[in-house]
């Protein structure tokens, strides 16, 4: 690759070369063990590699095919004589993230996606049209755009009246957002909503609307979805349809429109029974933090005094106590004495997940209804409360039903929240500000690379399952060690072809470290970090690192890499988070990522992954 000249002392240079990437030990050993025995090479894949055996003969192909070429170069010409890879070959091979990547190939579906839908964790995003932070950005589809072209599957719209009051606009209310048309954004929609995945699509409508506006969106949906738009047969639905059997539909998440719930009072008054115990649940939790007159289902658990207090801003204050307002606000805004029973009917058909906000305890909020599923909004604040008074509650609760928690409204920048308590406690739709480029992002980013990047993960078996007794799985409990997970750092390679020679240094190569850690249930969280490797851009670590896990089927894999800097902040030199229920077992090129989550061409890492 030749050298590169820095200036030192600003009048003086001094010539680095940038070698070219060597095989670490490792690497050699394995390509001795086979050298030029071809079956050794097929049980070094088999064994070594645990490659699936169709696999195996896919990659015995490629690298015993003769070229002309050297390197990755003779692994992309065919030929049909058959030639046993040299060492540079096949240290190539093994470099490379497309031929020996460390998951699963992309865009492969391979759990069952024939569950009930609340049997998933789902891709989900809030406040999906904003391009921005969460007071004054604009409102647009061109997020929701790019949400959906990464994969997410669920998308948030809060719709508001227009200023003339005659159409529907997407915006952040109460705030300084600009809006958006409605239509305009569900046209995006309908474009690009399976261009990542195939699997349904869901979108949350937060309504602030009056009855001839709802009727206005009944009739925008149908018009701009056609075909797309699941419409349930049932009313209400006693379990969810399943990922599969909505492939490629678009199904509508909201809570039943008031003037609906009044019919069906009606119409049960005229029986004779006067019991609306039995209607759909369309109550409220309170929206009592800083935004929250935008927020879906907000909530309130607020002490038994029933006093209500602004549990997001004041967090470390509140008192942790169950009961939740009994005055639903959003519903007395929206009764209307006018009663349209075409109107509600019309609206509510399309509603295929019903957003149920119960008034009274946080325990009757959680109470599973075995004639009925729903679902059930709290805030990240509210989860955190929920979670330490009625943990198992919650677990159990979101066995049939969904749990969508969202940020918290003082998150104006919108920046996100830690999803693994709601994760690990079941909650399927974890609602995040796409545009947030942080940590937690990249952790939810990290997550949905699994089954093959759907925007569908089935949540492990244990969150599913009730003991005889009634027990469920308590993440807070002392667990024991299921599995072992083993890493090895070798070396990295790419920094010099994606930056200039001057991006980390002015004066010499960067000297790079990585961090490599678990994020998941709190006794497997942890961070460790290689040495220094200094003035390389082929730094070579060749450390290993051991992480026992008692929640592997939810733990993630985060790597880093950091350009040391011993005066100032040290620079970022990309990042990965890895599912490690799908990681490949032996030697593996990971690729890395920018902040945002964007793919560098060339810059990798050379690890193996080992269980125990």
């Amino acid at each position: 690759m030749g050298s590169y000249k820095y200036k030192y002392c600003m009048c003086f240079t001094r010539k680095f070369r940038s070698p070219d990437a060597q095989p670490p030990p490792d690497v050699r050993a394995a390509y001795l063990s086979f050298a030029s025995d071809v079956h050794a090479l097929r049980r070094f894949l088999s064994q070594a590699q645990a490659e699936h055996p169709a696999d195996v003969d896919r990659i015995l192909a490629l690298l015993t095919a003769a070229s002309v070429g050297h390197g990755i170069a003779r692994l992309v010409t065919r030929s049909p004589a058959p030639a046993m890879p040299t060492l540079d070959d096949f240290f190539a091979f093994l470099f490379s993230p497309e031929l020996n990547p460390p998951m699963g190939p992309p865009h492969q579906v391979h759990q069952d996606m024939s569950a009930p839908f609340s049997h998933y964790f789902v891709f989900t995003g809030h406040n999906s049209y904003l391009t921005g932070n969460q007071l004054n950005s604009d409102s647009s589809d061109v997020p929701i755009i790019k949400a959906l072209q990464r994969g997410v599957r669920v998308i948030e719209l809060d719709m508001w009246p227009n200023s003339s009051k005659t159409n529907v606009d997407i915006l952040h209310g109460g705030t300084l957002t600009a809006p958006v048309e409605m239509v305009r954004c569900l046209k995006s929609i309908k474009e690009y909503a399976f261009c990542a995945s195939p699997y349904p699509l869901v979108i949350t409508l937060e309504d602030h609307l009056t009855p001839d506006l709802q009727a206005k969106v009944a009739k925008m949906l149908t018009e701009t979805f056609g075909d797309l738009l699941f419409i349930p047969s049932s009313d209400p639905m006693k379990e969810f349809p399943s990922p599969a059997a909505l492939m490629k539909r678009i199904i509508i998440s909201t809570k039943p429109p008031q003037e609906y719930k009044e019919f069906l009072k009606v119409k049960d008054n005229q029986n004779g029974s006067g019991n609306i115990a039995d209607l759909p649940d369309t109550g409220s939790l309170r929206r009592i933090d800083s935004n929250a007159d935008n927020q879906n289902g907000s909530g309130n658990l607020a002490a038994d005094t029933g006093s209500l207090r602004r549990i997001d801003s004041n967090a470390d204050e509140s008192d942790g106590k169950d009961e939740l307002d009994e005055q639903d606000e959003e519903d007395s805004d929206e009764d209307d004495p006018k009663f349209q029973q075409d109107t509600a009917c019309e609206y509510r058909k399309l509603i295929t997940i019903q957003a149920g906000k119960p008034k009274g305890h946080l325990r009757d909020a959680l109470k599973v209804d075995p004639e009925k599923v729903r679902r059930l909004s709290l805030s990240e604040t509210q989860l955190a409360k929920a979670t330490t008074s009625h943990g198992a509650e919650v677990i159990r609760f979101t066995q049939n039903n969904i749990l969508r928690v969202y940020p918290k409204g003082t998150r104006v920048n919108s920046s996100n929240y830690d999803p693994m308590n709601a994760w690990t406690h079941g909650a399927q739709m974890v609602a995040f500000n796409m545009q947030g480029h942080d940590k937690a992002l990249r952790l939810m980013q990290g997550f949905f690379r699994a089954n093959g990047g759907c925007g569908y993960v089935k949540k492990p078996d244990f969150l599913l399952t009730t003991g005889p007794k009634g027990e469920v799985f308590d993440p807070k409990g002392s667990l024991p060690v299921k599995k072992t997970l083993k890493v090895k750092v070798y070396m990295g390679d790419g920094w010099r072809m994606d930056f200039s020679k001057t991006h980390f240094d002015a004066f010499s190569p960067p000297d790079f470290y990585t961090r490599v850690g678990i994020a998941g249930a709190k006794e497997d969280t942890v961070m460790k970090k290689t040495k220094v490797i200094e003035d390389q851009w082929v730094p070579v670590w060749d450390e290993e690192f051991t992480f026992p896990l008692r929640v592997p089927e939810l733990a993630l894999l985060r790597i880093e890499v950091q350009e040391y800097d011993m005066s100032e902040k040290h620079d970022f030199g990309g990042q990965t988070c890895l599912p490690v229920w799908e990681l490949k077992k032996g030697i593996r090129a990971v690729p890395l990522h920018d902040r945002k989550g964007n793919r560098y061409k060339s810059v990798r890492l050379l690890m193996r992954f080992d269980f125990v």
